[in-house]
């Protein structure tokens, strides 16, 4: 039976939420966009790809590039109020948004499942503590399971995504963080391998040699390992790469970056 497409609408709000920037990130070169949308641009984009979209399968608006639920709560609400009036009307069947570990809580949650928000996708990025302290990300793995675990208990499905590669990784951390991920049984996972983009931490601790990329052979090999595990758990990798742009490509300093990476990990 083929599948009915499915139709995910993009909505950014880059560096939304963020409370510090992780020393891989440079949010406005990915995405091409600074400002956070105002609500009539909300609209405005859902309206658009609604107004063209001819498939017959679950319709979604997604809110992607920041930390959604670290952005001032009335801004929370106003863009879920905004997005759920479409789902009320029965244009739109769900809403998903991307957000830090850290920023889930039980009220958080609750609210999330009024707005019928079904999947909440976590950038973990590691599940080792010392990753994560030597990228800057301001979270801890205990803090990563205890979001999975609050999530599930609202009936939210949970994505996973983890950035091998990043400072202080070794194939080892990067197999303990994929066993790590499969033991809180995600919904889905996205592998990002890290990449040098310009004007990022990352990029100056390049500069300096305090951080070395993975080459594109050894980045591989250790996506095969993770990728075998993670299909031998029956857990959907739905992306193994960055999405080629050319924002993103003239960005790239350094790294494993592959436009087709996926194919090179299954080949």
């Amino acid at each position: 039976m083929g599948r009915k497409k499915q139709l995910i609408i993009p909505i950014f709000i880059p560096f939304g939420g963020c409370p510090n920037q992780c020393v891989f990130c440079d949010q406005e070169g990915i995405t091409g966009s600074v400002n956070l949308p105002s609500i009539k641009e909300v609209t405005g984009t859902i309206d658009s790809y609604l107004s063209t979209w001819k498939g017959i399968g679950a319709k979604e608006a997604a809110f992607y590039g920041g930390s959604f639920t670290g952005l001032p709560e009335n801004i929370q609400h106003d863009y879920l109020k905004a997005a759920s009036k479409y789902i009320k009307a029965g244009r739109l069947d769900s809403l998903r948004l991307s957000t830090r570990p850290d920023y889930i809580s039980e009220e958080i949650a609750c609210y999330l499942k009024k707005y019928k928000v079904e999947i909440v996708e976590l950038g973990v990025q590691s599940m080792s503590d010392e990753v994560l302290r030597l990228s800057g990300r301001g979270h801890t793995s205990a803090q990563t399971i205890q979001a999975v675990e609050i999530l599930k208990e609202h009936g939210i499905k949970v994505g996973l995504q983890f950035m091998p590669g990043l400072p202080g990784d070794t194939t080892q951390t990067i197999i303990e963080t994929t066993e790590k991920v499969i033991l809180l049984k995600p919904d889905f996972v996205r592998v990002y391998p890290t990449i040098v983009l310009k004007n990022t931490p990352l990029h100056k601790m390049y500069l300096s040699g305090s951080y070395a990329p993975w080459t594109l052979n050894e980045m591989t090999a250790v996506c095969r390992q993770a990728m075998k595990l993670l299909n031998d758990a029956s857990i959907t990798v739905i992306r193994v790469g960055l999405q080629p742009t050319k924002e993103l490509e003239e960005s790239i300093v350094a790294g494993p970056y592959h436009p087709s990476f996926r194919q090179l990990v299954e080949g």
